[in-house]
């Protein structure tokens, strides 16, 4: 069973061939520029991205960016602290009804894991939100519907990957993918790889919505504990992905129909590597939350309490706030 092992220091393209030569392929997306203003003090930067008041450096915007398409959803993607480039992916999108959330991280033993994340993270929720089913009758046609929906999203995902793919590359482009709608009533998710959907309901029983494709998990199917098997060296081999080489694009799909209010979150495993069991990242979540917190707020906190506990490897989090009771989410 071919398998990738997306902690280990990866290969970056570089197109310093002659232009002959050069595969063609989709232009790297530009994400070297920086933010508006000093995420610290609010001074301006230089061209060279330190502030001219407090004299620190800031991060590119392929290092960090946000993302709030409404108040009750939004998202971080973070280098982290040790990692030399972030291959970490985010996009969402949403309304006062409808939100679409995914999640990516590049599998760093493969080429240009940065560009495969991105890619795959933009096709995935750009098709899941241009088709929204309409008119299904029953809720259970409805969630049927969505969760064909989230099948063409992987797959448009795959075909993105694939596209700026090298075709010469040994190491052919590859990325986990979580995804989740959130669509009136239900939290339709579905993932290939390790990063993770999971749903806080307030009051009861947090849920990790998603299932690993990786050995952790084939350990843990196997009998072992959850702990012995996070903690092999093997752990964050995956046996699913998105790239030319998968071998298997079928999802792992989950359906929650919403009765109470309560926090989809939408993870790599930068940040759930911290608190993995469903019960302590709700923990986390709860001390992340105060009265009014806004989805862009939670997703920033819990992206700052990854890197204060190491910040061992890219995190990116997004969250949406989710009421059945409101007509507005």
């Amino acid at each position: 069973m071919t398998t990738f092992d997306h902690d280990t220091p990866g290969v970056e393209w570089r197109p310093d061939a002659p232009e002959a030569t050069v595969p063609l392929r989709p232009a790297r997306p530009r994400f070297d520029a920086y933010p508006d203003a000093c995420a610290a003090c609010g001074g301006e930067l230089g061209i060279d991205g330190y502030c001219q008041r407090c004299g620190q450096k800031a991060k590119s915007l392929r290092e960090h960016y946000e993302m709030a398409p409404a108040r009750w959803v939004g998202g971080v993607c973070d280098i982290g602290v040790s990692h030399a480039r972030n291959e970490d992916a985010l996009a969402c999108q949403a309304n006062d009804r409808r939100a679409v959330m995914v999640v990516c991280d590049g599998v760093t033993t493969s080429d240009d894991s940065d560009l495969a994340s991105m890619a795959a993270a933009h096709a995935a929720c750009d098709l899941a939100w241009a088709q929204d089913p309409q008119g299904t009758g029953t809720p259970s046609s409805r969630a049927a519907a969505l969760k064909a929906l989230l099948t063409s999203a992987m797959t448009s995902a795959n075909e993105a990957v694939v596209d700026c793919t090298d075709p010469e590359s040994v190491n052919a482009a590859a990325t986990t993918i979580a995804m989740a709608i959130v669509d009136d009533r239900w939290i339709l998710a579905a993932n290939l790889g390790d990063s993770r959907v999971y749903w806080f309901p307030d009051g009861a029983d947090p849920w990790q919505v998603t299932r690993d494709h990786s050995l952790a998990q084939d350990g843990m199917d196997s009998g072992a504990e959850r702990a012995e098997a996070e903690s092999s060296a093997l752990a964050h081999t995956i046996t699913k992905w998105l790239g030319r080489d998968a071998i298997d694009l079928i999802p792992n799909m989950g359906v929650v129909e919403i009765s109470r209010p309560g926090w989809v979150i939408v993870c790599s495993d930068g940040l759930w590597n911290y608190a993995s069991e469903a019960v302590d990242l709700a923990a986390v979540v709860a001390l992340c939350v105060a009265e009014d917190t806004t989805a862009l707020e939670l997703a920033s906190r819990l992206v700052d309490w990854a890197n204060a506990q190491g910040g061992h490897d890219n995190v990116t989090v997004a969250c949406a706030r989710v009421d059945p009771a409101s007509a507005e989410c």
